[in-house]
């Protein structure tokens, strides 16, 4: 079954990772310290999510009070 080209730069990848890793000893590969996974929102859109919500909540609770 031939690969396709996803799978092969997946393999090409793991590849380049084992032979950057061949020679170096546990300690040199664990401080390699891979980054952290970033948020899928950006914090603008979380920023207006939390405005909208937030300030319809008030609104809300506003008019209630006053009304």
């Amino acid at each position: 079954m031939a690969q396709t080209p996803q799978q092969r730069r997946a393999n090409l990848k793991f590849a380049k990772d084992q032979e950057a890793r061949m020679g170096k000893s546990e300690d040199q590969i664990k401080k390699r310290v891979k980054e952290a996974p970033k948020s899928p929102i950006s914090p603008i859109w979380f920023i207006l999510l939390g405005f909208v919500v937030f300030g319809g909540l008030l609104f809300e609770v506003m008019s209630r009070i006053f009304l």
